[in-house]
C-alpha cells in the first residue's frame, strides 16, 4: 500500500528538479500568506461581494489585468532561464527536457494568458466609457469570460508543479504532442487549460462585437467611433471567426490521444500537416488579434497629445478592417519549407506582402498626425513613439520572411526568433504599456510617478534592442530554435551573452514597473476630475476617475468625432451647445438600470477546472461531477429571474456630488 502511495505520488508532483521545488515552496507559502492576509483582515466577505462575484466591466477589467502582470512575471522567469542556458555553450544549467517544457510555457504564457487578459483588461475598462455605454452587452456573460480565463490559465500553470509542464512546442506539433512522443500528462494539461480559456475568448470576443455595434450612445455612428473602439471591434470579429478553428483543432488532438483516434497520426490516414494548417490557421490571426488593439492604443495617445485629431480616420479604419480579413489567408508561411509547392508558396508570399501595406499606412498616419502638434511627451507617448521604429524593422524582416525562397534560410533560425519578438513585444507590449500608461489614471483615479516610468521605459528599451538584435545575426549565422545547448566551434557564444545581457535588463525594467506602481498606490494623490491628461479627447474623460459603476449619470449625446475634445473647445470659444446636447445635460436624472453580481460565473467555471483536471488524469468520477456541475450552473443561470435592479436618483446624486468634490 506504501508502495502504492509513494508511486502515485512521484507520479502526481513534480520532483528531482530544485526550481521546481523552489517553485513549489513559494506558491505553497504565498497561498498561505493570502489566506493569513484575508483572515486577519476579514475581507473574505469583501473579496466574495466587491470582486469574485462583480459583473462590473472596470473591475473585470482590473482582474485580468493583475492576472497579466502575474504572468508576464511567471512567461518573463522563463525567459531569464532559457538566456542563462544559452549564453555559455554546452552549459548544463536546463536539462534537455525542463528546457523544452520552459520554451513551451514560455510561449503559451507569454501569448494566450498574457497578451490576452492584458488586451480584454483593457477592452473591458475603456470601450463601454468610450462608447458612452453603462456596461457591455452581456455583463453575466463578461465574467464567466474572465473565470473561465482564470480557470483555464490556472490548470496550465498548475502542471509546473502537478504532472509535469507540456514540452512539444507552444503550438504542440504532432507527432510529439501525440500520445507516443509526449505519454505524459503535461501535453493534456496544455489541452484543456487552453481550450477552458479559448472558450471565455470567445464568448468575450462576441460580447464586445455586440457592445460595439448596439451600445453606442445616442449620435455616435459607426465613422464617429474612436480608434480604439474600431481596433476592438477588429479585433473581436477575428477572434470570433479564429477561436472555434482553435476549439476544433485541440478537440481533435485530445480524441487521437485520449480515444485513440488517428486524425494527427501518419498511421492510419491521419496526417500531421493538417494539424499544422489547423492549428496556424488560428495563430497567425491571432497575432493580429492581440497588435490590432494595439494600433488603436497608439491611434488614441498620439492624437491626445500631438492635441490634433488622428490623420486619415477613414483610411485607418479600412487598415485596421482589411488587416483583421486578410489575416486568414497568410498562414501557410509559417510552413514554406513543408513541401505544399511553389503555386502555394507565391499566393501565401504575395497575401503576406499584401497584409503588410495597411499595417504600413497606419504608421503614415501617425507620423503626420504629429506633424505639426503641439507635443508632449509623458510616459505613453513615449512608448507610442519608441513602438514605431520598432515596428517597422519588425515589419521589414517579417517582409523579408514572406519571400518563400530566402524562407528556406531563415525558417527555423533565430533571425525568426527576432522578427517575432520584434512584432510582439515592440508592437503589442510597448502598446498594451501605453494603454496601462494613458488610462491608468482612469482605472484608479491617480498618475503612475513619471521619473520611474522613464527608467523603466529607457531600461525596456535598450534591453530589447540588445537582446534581439543579435538574434538576427545568430539566425543567419545559422543558430537555430529549440536547442538547448551548442559547441564552442560555432562562434554564437558571444552574440549569445550579449542577448542574456539585454534580456536581464527587460528584467530590471519590470522591477522599476513594480517599484512605480507600489511608489504611486503610496504617495501620488488622487484625482478624480475624469480628463486626468487635460487633454482627453473621447468620453471616457467626461466621467469621473475612476467612473462610478453605472459610468454615466446621463448618456452622453454624441455630436462629432473626438466628442469630448470638440466640447471643450466649444466651450473655450464661448459657443452654446447643439440642442440635442443641451437636452440631453438638462433632461433629469432617473433611475439607472443595473445588473446583479452573480456567484453563478465563478462558481461555473470552478466546475471546468474539475473536469479538465479530470480529463488530464482520466479521472472519469471527476470528469462527471465537473461537467454535472457545469450543467447545474448553467441550469441555475436559466431559472434566474432576478438578475438586475435600479439605482435610485437619489444615490446617484450623492455619488455625482461626491465626484464633483474629489475633483475640485
Amino acid at each position: 500500500m506504501l508502495d502504492t502511495v509513494k508511486e502515485f505520488a512521484s507520479e502526481f508532483f513534480v520532483t528531482g528538479d530544485p526550481l521546481i521545488l523552489g517553485a513549489q515552496v513559494s506558491i505553497a507559502l504565498a497561498l498561505v500568506a493570502i489566506v493569513f492576509v484575508l483572515t486577519y483582515f476579514k475581507k473574505w466577505r469583501w473579496l466574495w461581494t466587491e470582486w469574485l462575484t462583480t459583473v462590473d466591466h472596470k473591475k473585470i477589467g482590473i482582474m485580468y489585468i493583475i492576472c497579466s502582470i502575474l504572468m508576464l512575471f511567471r512567461g518573463g522567469v522563463d525567459a531569464l532561464l532559457m538566456r542563462v542556458q544559452l549564453a555559455v555553450p554546452n552549459l548544463e544549467f536546463l536539462h534537455a527536457d525542463h528546457y523544452n517544457a520552459i520554451f513551451t510555457t514560455h510561449g503559451v504564457i507569454m501569448i494566450l494568458f498574457m497578451a490576452m487578459p492584458l488586451m480584454f483588461g483593457l477592452f473591458n475598462i475603456i470601450v463601454p466609457l468610450q462608447l458612452g455605454a453603462r456596461d457591455v452587452a452581456f455583463p453575466f456573460l463578461n465574467s464567466l469570460s474572465f473565470w473561465l480565463f482564470f480557470a483555464g490559465a490556472m490548470l496550465f500553470n498548475l502542471s509546473f508543479v502537478i504532472g509535469g509542464s507540456p514540452d512539444a512546442g507552444w503550438l504542440a506539433y504532432p507527432p510529439l504532442s501525440g500520445i507516443e512522443g509526449s505519454p505524459g500528462v503535461g501535453q493534456d494539461f496544455y489541452i484543456w487549460g487552453i481550450q477552458i480559456s479559448g472558450i471565455g475568448s470567445l464568448a468575450s470576443g462576441i460580447n464586445f462585437v455586440v457592445t460595439i455595434l448596439k451600445m453606442r450612445a445616442p449620435g455616435m455612428k459607426l465613422m464617429k467611433m474612436p480608434m480604439f473602439s474600431w481596433s476592438v471591434l477588429a479585433s473581436s470579429v477575428t477572434i470570433m471567426f479564429a477561436f472555434p478553428i482553435l476549439t476544433v483543432t485541440l478537440f481533435l488532438l485530445f480524441l487521437d490521444r485520449y480515444l485513440g483516434a488517428h486524425f494527427f497520426t501518419v498511421d492510419a490516414g491521419g496526417n500531421p500537416m493538417m494539424y499544422l494548417n489547423l492549428i496556424w490557421m488560428w495563430g497567425h490571426p491571432e497575432v493580429y488579434i492581440v497588435i490590432l488593439p494595439a494600433f488603436g492604443i497608439f491611434s488614441e495617445v498620439v492624437a491626445t497629445f500631438s492635441k490634433k485629431k488622428i490623420f486619415g480616420y477613414k483610411s485607418m479604419v479600412f487598415a485596421l478592417m482589411s488587416i483583421s480579413f486578410f489575416s486568414f489567408f497568410t498562414w501557410a508561411h509559417h510552413f514554406f519549407t513543408m513541401g505544399s509547392g511553389a503555386n502555394v508558396n507565391a499566393f501565401f508570399a504575395v497575401t503576406t506582402m499584401i497584409i503588410a501595406i495597411p499595417t504600413g499606412v497606419k504608421v503614415f498616419n501617425w507620423l503626420f498626425t504629429m506633424y505639426r502638434g503641439k507635443l508632449s511627451f509623458p510616459t505613453p507617448m513615449l512608448w507610442a513613439v519608441a513602438f514605431i521604429p520598432c515596428f517597422v524593422v519588425g515589419g521589414m524582416t517579417g517582409v523579408m520572411l514572406s519571400v518563400a525562397p530566402a524562407d528556406f534560410q531563415f525558417h527555423n533560425s533565430y533571425f525568426l526568433i527576432a522578427h517575432f519578438h520584434q512584432v510582439l513585444i515592440g508592437g503589442v507590449v510597448f502598446g498594451y504599456f501605453a494603454g496601462l500608461y494613458y488610462w491608468w489614471p482612469k482605472m484608479f483615479g491617480f498618475k503612475l510617478h513619471e521619473g520611474l516610468g522613464k527608467w523603466a521605459f529607457w531600461f525596456w528599451n535598450i534591453g530589447f534592442y540588445v537582446c534581439f538584435m543579435p538574434q538576427y545575426a545568430l539566425g543567419l549565422m545559422g543558430m537555430t530554435r529549440r536547442f538547448n545547448e551548442y559547441n564552442f566551434d560555432m562562434g554564437w557564444q558571444p552574440l549569445n551573452v550579449v542577448s542574456t545581457v539585454g534580456a536581464f535588463l527587460m528584467g530590471i525594467a519590470f522591477i522599476f514597473q513594480v517599484w512605480q506602481i507600489a511608489h504611486s498606490i503610496r504617495f501620488l494623490k488622487k484625482d478624480n476630475s475624469g480628463d486626468n491628461w487635460g487633454q482627453g479627447r473621447t468620453l471616457e474623460w467626461s466621467t469621473a476617475s475612476p467612473a462610478p459603476f453605472y459610468n454615466f449619470a446621463r448618456i452622453p449625446q454624441v455630436v462629432a468625432q473626438d466628442d469630448w475634445w470638440e466640447k471643450q473647445q466649444r466651450r473655450e470659444r464661448g459657443e452654446a451647445e447643439p440642442a440635442e446636447v443641451a437636452a440631453a445635460e438638462a433632461a433629469p436624472l432617473e433611475p439607472i438600470h443595473m445588473p446583479k453580481n452573480s456567484g453563478i460565473p465563478i462558481i461555473m467555471s470552478g466546475f471546468w477546472f474539475l473536469a479538465g483536471f479530470g480529463f488530464v488524469w482520466d479521472w472519469k468520477w471527476m470528469i462527471v461531477l465537473g461537467l454535472a456541475g457545469v450543467a447545474v450552473t448553467m441550469l441555475a443561470r436559466s431559472f434566474n429571474y432576478n438578475d438586475d435592479y435600479y439605482v435610485p436618483v437619489e444615490e446617484i446624486e450623492r455619488i455625482e456630488a461626491a465626484a464633483a468634490r474629489g475633483a475640485n
